[in-house]
């Protein structure tokens, strides 16, 4: 669940699961965790390489509004909840793995960042002005994107934004051994179309659709989503 440049599901770890963990969030936290700094090091500056990337975030930033409590859910190295915090959002950081986390703290010392599930969000209802899922909403298997997109709409208020990225296609891109680590990904795509009607289906308005082609060595086009939990109607 930690955010990518290419969207991930990824092979099991038995040693880093829970009895109440899903295969795939344990195999996702033991993928990232074996990756974490060379993954970091790598990515370091991919933000100042994208100039759309930063325009959907400022904007993203600007419909939340200054001081919005914001989660930037499946943080990684937590280069994008940096971003979002020099814009002026109240955000934190949450993550699978301990390891992308200790790269994040390290980064940003002055945001919080803490271990979580997606799935399972340690916050009260209605309680956030935003949640973002920046490349890590492709670690969920679809199956479970309906569940993942309620939880997203529980924890925000009336009127909050969600800001969903992801690669674009049918099939999922295969790693093997990534910088020489013992573990392998998919890093699962997705549909524009198909995701605004799993969004609007858990209660949110979609307000801004925009994909983009394939930039630098990337293979596929990106999307970017923008959607809103509505306000409670007039009585």
């Amino acid at each position: 669940m930690t955010a990518t440049p290419d969207p991930t599901s990824v092979a099991p770890d038995p040693a880093s699961a829970t009895p109440t963990s899903p295969h795939f969030v344990a195999a996702t936290r033991a993928f990232y965790d074996a990756i974490a700094e060379d993954y970091a090091e790598r990515f370091r500056d991919e933000l100042a390489a994208k100039p759309l990337e930063r325009a959907v975030l400022s904007a993203y930033a600007e419909l939340v509004g200054a001081g919005g409590r914001v989660a930037d859910l499946g943080c990684g190295p937590g280069r994008v909840t940096g971003f979002l915090g020099a814009r002026g959002l109240d955000v934190c950081g949450l993550d699978l793995s301990e390891s992308m986390l200790a790269v994040a703290r390290r980064e940003n010392p002055t945001i919080r960042f803490e271990r979580g599930s997606m799935l399972e969000l340690d916050f009260a209802d209605g309680s956030l002005a935003g949640v973002v899922s920046f490349y890590s909403s492709i670690h969920t298997p679809v199956e479970k994107l309906p569940a993942l997109f309620t939880e997203f709409h529980r924890v925000l208020a009336p009127g909050g934004h969600l800001l969903l990225a992801f690669q674009v296609g049918d099939e999922p891109r295969h790693f093997d051994r990534p910088w020489g680590h013992p573990v392998t990904l998919d890093f699962e795509r997705r549909r524009p179309e198909r995701m605004a009607e799993l969004l609007t289906a858990a209660g949110f308005a979609v307000l801004w659709r925009t994909v983009r082609e394939p930039v630098l060595a990337e293979s596929t086009p990106h999307a970017f989503l923008i959607a809103r939990r509505p306000t409670a109607p007039d009585v």
